[in-house]
């Protein structure tokens, strides 16, 4: 069979950017079929860092920063141009996309098709686009998501927005005032805590009893209390019911409250970008609106692989990304390589961070016996760093084997997503609980919390230890009394 590419990359995604570039670094022939790549992700970035500096300088007092004034002594309070805001999001969007431009990507030898395509199967496998048939030995679907609108009576009627058009619709017009958002994903909450410092009212509406159901209990409630904190009215066990017009406001029934509002964001989850494909011809199989494949990434034809949101799961692009890697060289090579999800951490964008990495307590304590699992925690506020900067919410929790393993970790607080990385490192690399311990961080920094709360594993160790625990008792009184 003669083919025309090694690989095709079907979408436009940062993840079939990124193999796409991949592949051509290993000197492979590609081509990505390009549908428009969505850069609504980073207006939502750009802005949590407005809200976030704006929330600082309405902090400025506490750190004895006053704005003086020449003509009254009033204090200054803050406020946000919201079109200078969008403005600024709109141009740091402007500079990503160029860096992903067609232009470059095709400066480095991927061959860019604009268009959408479907697989046929006959005479022999191939990929439709533009009245053109591309044929290659291989084919990886990174062809993303679009959110999933769950079915609720009177939504469409009334109207809503999505992760997707949020930002877009807001760029022109004014920014509403009163909020409820559907949806307890990491996006969801982010959005939630950035219309709050833009100065709306917010209402958080979560069908789950925490306001994530994937992170450790502890770290959600000091999550939500956050929140709530800012000025986030956060409904939990809540499932959305019904949602109406009445006389010209949105009205939401979750549960039993009924909240009026100015805008509705539905933010339930993902679905992938699947059905133009024609994947049934090509025997590849989908479950739950998310492609079945194996610890490969291939799906049910061996010769198609998926990385990113088409498999499912949460909308992170290093994961993502992490998928891309091991499918492309499975694609392009031999099929060896495995995915492994057990070192690869994912972090939401709130304030504070949230990350988290391998195991929760709950999960490791179903995996292992009870008494072999140690939970090692540590408060921001004990963190030099933490305290300097007025930032002083969150945790650290390592979850250990009591041989000193690291199993995974849970981190709420500033530079959460950081830390986190040093802790999936450490569990890529073997390295044990008590080598963290003997780490010697800068002082003062934040990664002063992973020394001390690996410290507490030889604590709790030696607590738990009654022999040993006479043995030095007996062996310093021995040294006391020994003459010199």
């Amino acid at each position: 069979m003669t083919v025309d590419y090694d690989v095709v990359i079907i979408g436009g995604s940062l993840a079939g950017y990124y193999a796409a570039l991949a592949a051509t670094q290993l000197r492979a022939t590609v081509a990505l079929v390009e549908p428009k790549v969505d850069y609504g992700f980073t207006h939502h970035h750009a802005l949590t860092e407005i809200g976030k500096l704006a929330q600082k300088l309405n902090d400025a007092a506490s750190f004895g920063i006053h704005v003086t004034h020449t003509d009254t002594s009033e204090e200054c309070h803050i406020s946000i141009a919201w079109q200078e805001a969008m403005l600024y999001a709109q141009c740091v969007a402007s500079n990503l996309k160029e860096q992903h431009s067609p232009a470059i990507l095709a400066a480095s030898g991927v061959d860019i098709i604009v268009g959408s395509g479907q697989f046929q199967s006959s005479p022999q496998l191939a990929f439709a686009v533009n009245n053109r048939l591309l044929r290659a030995r291989t084919y990886l679907l990174a062809s993303g998501s679009r959110p999933e609108i769950p079915d609720i009576e009177g939504l469409q009627a009334t109207g809503y927005l999505t992760l997707s058009n949020i930002w877009q619709s807001l760029q022109r017009g004014t920014l509403p005032k009163n909020w409820v958002i559907i949806g307890g994903i990491p996006q969801s909450i982010e959005i939630a805590q950035t219309l709050a410092r833009f100065g709306c009212s917010v209402t958080l509406v979560v069908k789950h009893p925490y306001v994530l159901p994937n992170i450790d209990p502890e770290i959600a409630i000091l999550l939500q209390a956050q929140l709530e904190v800012e000025g986030v009215r956060v409904l939990t066990d809540k499932p959305v019911t019904q949602v109406r017009l009445i006389e010209d406001k949105k009205w939401i029934q979750a549960g039993d409250k009924a909240i009026e509002t100015d805008e509705i964001l539905v933010a339930t989850g993902q679905q992938p970008n699947l059905e133009s494909l024609n994947l049934a011809t090509v025997n590849v199989k989908w479950h739950r609106r998310s492609l079945v494949v194996n610890d490969k990434l291939q799906t049910t034809n061996h010769r198609i692989y998926a990385c990113g949101d088409v498999i499912g799961g949460y909308d992170f692009a290093n994961i993502a990304n992490y998928e891309a890697k091991i499918a492309l060289n499975n694609a392009l090579f031999f099929p060896r390589l495995q995915v492994d999800y057990r070192f690869i951490p994912w972090a939401m964008f709130s304030v504070p961070m949230v990350a988290q990495v391998g195991l929760t307590e709950a999960q490791a304590k179903r995996l292992f016996i009870r008494d072999e699992v140690l939970v090692l925690r540590q408060y921001f506020k004990t963190v030099a760093a933490a305290q300097l900067r007025d930032e002083t919410t969150g945790m650290c929790k390592l979850i250990v084997l009591d041989n000193g393993e690291i199993l995974g970790a849970s981190i709420l607080g500033a530079e959460a997503g950081e830390l986190i990385n040093l802790i999936a490192l450490a569990m890529s690399q073997k390295i044990k609980v008590k080598d963290l311990a003997n780490l010697s961080p800068v002082y003062p920094s934040f990664s002063e919390i992973l020394e001390q709360a690996a410290r507490e594993w030889s604590k709790q160790r030696l607590n738990s230890n009654i022999a040993l625990q006479e043995f030095l008792e007996g062996f310093f009184h021995f040294r006391r009394n020994w003459n010199l």
